[in-house]
């Protein structure tokens, strides 16, 4: 169990972001495996087997030095699924990619490390989160396109990037400069990017997206077949 869990993590983690939520699911029990777990195990590689000749078809968009992100949350989703008495049944689950020209670069699907009392908080952490990987990126990129001397018009795209998000409680909470006694006891750890969103030269902006567009959906829940199917077309092409 744990040699096929692990040679479906490396795929998932290099070319399938379509089976990460699926794949990184059946790893949490790798200690333990179950009939069910099995059936579970089996059921991807059938999927794998039915799209052998499928990854990801990149098509970059004409700016090729934009780095967006999707990002999207699961709050308690396995509540009522796995054993209520265990804490783990009561995290959520955190979900983004991160995209260079419109190309997935870096795609993630883990349980967040606390447990969430809302769906605004466990949007609003899988936003910090997520944004933690995407600032060094987009460094990382400005700094490239400065050694090979881009046109200064370019820098402008790299020196700012859009964060996607579905919650409008979230955005609301990112772009606001109040601390409510509901949200005081996530200030020092999660706050840190809003720093990033003010002041003359901001780094980053939070949008609203609608949750058909939402690229991270696929990494953070089971989907029905359409959703699955038209979200796997927008992140993987096909």
């Amino acid at each position: 169990y744990s040699s096929i869990v692990g040679m479906m993590l490396y795929l998932a983690s290099h070319s399938r972001p379509d089976i990460s939520f699926a794949v990184h699911q059946a790893a949490r029990f790798s200690h333990s495996p179950r009939a069910s777990h099995e059936a579970a195990v089996i059921r991807i590689c059938r999927y794998l087997k039915g799209t052998r000749d499928k990854g990801l078809i990149l098509k970059p968009s004409k700016m090729l030095v934009t780095v967006d992100m999707y990002v999207d949350s699961d709050f308690a989703g396995l509540y009522g699924v796995e054993d209520s008495q265990d804490p783990i049944s009561s995290k959520s689950r955190t979900g983004f990619v991160i995209l260079l020209a419109s190309c997935p670069l870096i795609w993630v699907s883990k349980l967040q490390k606390e447990t969430t009392l809302s769906t605004q908080e466990s949007e609003y952490v899988a936003l910090s989160a997520s944004v933690r990987e995407l600032l060094p990126i987009q460094w990382m990129v400005h700094d490239l396109m400065n050694v090979l001397h881009m046109d200064k018009e370019d820098l402008k795209f790299v020196a700012k990037s859009t964060c996607f998000e579905d919650n409008a409680a979230c955005i609301s909470l990112a772009k606001t400069q109040k601390i409510t006694p509901r949200n005081k006891h996530i200030n020092q750890k999660y706050h840190f990017f809003r720093e990033h969103l003010r002041g003359p030269h901001p780094t980053l902006s939070v949008e609203k997206i609608d949750t058909k567009l939402q690229l991270a959906d696929i990494l953070t829940k089971n989907l029905t077949s359409g959703v699955f199917t038209t979200v796997r077309r927008l992140l993987c092409g096909w």
